[in-house]
């Protein structure tokens, strides 16, 4: 078989396309489950039984269902309720949504790292407890967990073809149009390929990079 460099230059036009769509998925989808996860940290840390027991059931079940399902419900089930989102916008919240039950896990291990004394500390400053919490401990907490939470960020975009089952073109999506149109799937598909090691390695470097600067 041979290497046709004609029909990688016609896929490239597709690929960037493709390429913007899974970074921009990947970015809002990050951002919501970095969010999301400290969000159901926080309830799974009040005293009040009744937030905590809805809160602990909704993220077992996200966590123990798979990515694939969660898609099809959001993008198939929910316009029968009257509920239509972009396949984009579908495809965001579905990921943001699944990982932020992994994230808070997360979260709930670097707090509970943060030594007792600085509780004991802000509790003995009469400081208030939202200052507690946001001048005292999460800085902490979330400073140890950066590099897991960055672990996460690629396991995300290893995950951002999964959407190209809700018609979002992202790479993937666009590899598989392209290789239906020209019936030549080697070199689309190679070239994605070669993206997601590139942009997985290029993020490994930049955690690594920032891990170092957080232990300075």
């Amino acid at each position: 078989m041979k290497w046709d460099w004609h029909a990688v230059s016609d896929f490239m036009p597709h690929f960037w396309d493709g390429l913007l769509v899974t970074l921009q998925a990947l970015a809002l989808g990050s951002l919501l489950s970095f969010t999301l996860g400290l969000v159901w940290t926080l309830l799974m840390r009040t005293p009040t039984r009744w937030v905590r027991w809805p809160v602990g059931v909704v993220t077992e079940f996200v966590r123990n269902t798979p990515l694939l399902v969660q898609l099809f419900f959001l993008f198939y089930v929910l316009p029968e309720w009257g509920l239509t989102f972009s396949a984009l916008s579908t495809g965001v919240f579905a990921i943001g949504l699944h990982y932020s039950t992994y994230t808070m896990q997360v979260y709930r291990a670097g707090i509970e790292a943060v030594p007792v004394g600085q509780w004991e500390a802000a509790t003995a400053l009469n400081l208030p407890r939202r200052r507690t919490w946001t001048a005292v401990i999460l800085p902490q907490a979330i400073r140890r967990v950066v590099p897991a939470l960055g672990n996460y960020v690629i396991s995300m975009l290893k995950d951002t073809p999964m959407l190209m089952v809700i018609t979002v073109l992202e790479m993937l999506g666009q590899a598989r149009l392209f290789s239906q149109q020209r019936f030549q799937f080697t070199e689309p598909l190679t070239v994605i390929g070669v993206a997601f090691i590139l942009i997985s390695y290029l993020a490994s470097l930049l955690l690594r990079a920032l891990e170092r600067r957080l232990v300075r």
